[in-house]
């Protein structure tokens, strides 16, 4: 029977550190401050908007909400994240995907000054990450690491597998674990084979944005098993892209949905805030 990996637990611990942080930089002179972007009225977009309100509150990062119509063109889009940029009481600039169509949102992340881009998908991060120079790390990535700490397993060594290539959890969760160390396989839509690869992992990161698409028979006996997933189940319950009940039987460690992965992204997000502060105060 897997041990449940509690991600609100690990979240507050480290949330606590940051506040601590926060507060020891204030004695310094120097205040947190992060900008949050959201344009339209996406419903899940509101609520990230406003978790990540509630996470700057709480470790006391002074934070800003830019909350701009549906119909804002490319131009005044592109103008305020030039504020942001220049702006000393933000460090950080997240803009809240996804964007209205008509916005280019590739354009406008590459627009952050990558010192305040404290999601890490500004081109020059993610080829920092790539070469292990990096200031930031990807939130969600960078939560399943400390996840994966709070089980005691070391990553060094072991067979890890990340299934899913996405820009933002596969591609650089894989890195992540290359430069602990581990041996990193990423799987795909066009993974041949794709049971018996899971069966080797030591460590399995599951994101596919596909409802209890992993299975117990594809896990093998111990591993430590990290549910990127947000998906509805078939009577519309909340669920990962783990089968909680059969890989549970079999995971050494095992992430449930919710309170897993989630909790940690925004915390990670703060994190990345005050090294950001500290960057950009000489601190570092």
């Amino acid at each position: 029977m897997a041990v449940r990996i509690d991600g609100k637990a690990v979240a507050a611990k480290v949330r606590g550190e940051i506040a601590e942080e926060v507060a020891a930089l204030k004695k310094q002179g120097v205040q947190t401050g992060m900008a949050v972007v959201l344009v339209g009225e996406d419903p899940a977009s509101k609520i990230y908007v406003r978790n990540k309100g509630k996470a700057c509150a709480e470790t006391g990062i002074y934070s800003e909400e830019h909350v701009l119509p549906e119909n804002t063109t490319q131009e005044e889009l592109l103008a305020l994240i030039e504020k942001l940029n220049a702006d000393p009481k933000i460090n950080g600039i997240l803009v809240q995907s996804p964007l209205p169509k008509h916005l280019n949102e590739a354009l406008i992340v590459e627009h952050i000054d990558p010192k305040k881009d404290v999601d890490a998908f500004h081109a020059e991060n993610v080829g920092r990450i790539m070469i292990g120079d990096f200031a930031f790390l990807p939130c969600t990535p960078a939560g399943i690491i400390e996840l994966i700490r709070s089980t005691g397993v070391t990553i060094d060594g072991k067979n890890c597998v990340v299934i899913g290539r996405s820009n933002i959890v596969g591609k650089p969760m894989a890195m992540l674990l290359l430069h602990e160390n581990g041996t990193v396989t990423i799987c795909h839509s066009h993974t041949k084979n794709l049971k018996e690869i899971c069966k080797t992992a030591d460590i399995l990161v599951v994101a596919v944005g596909k409802a209890k698409f992993v299975t117990g028979d594809m896990v093998k006996p111990g591993a430590v098993v990290i549910d990127v997933g947000m998906n509805r189940d078939e009577n519309g319950k909340l669920c990962g892209d783990v089968d909680y009940e059969s890989a549970e039987a079999v995971a050494g460690y095992l992430t449930p949905v919710p309170g897993g992965v989630g909790p940690m992204t925004i915390t990670m997000l703060m994190k990345n805030a005050v090294t950001a502060a500290k960057i950009q105060n000489g601190l570092v």
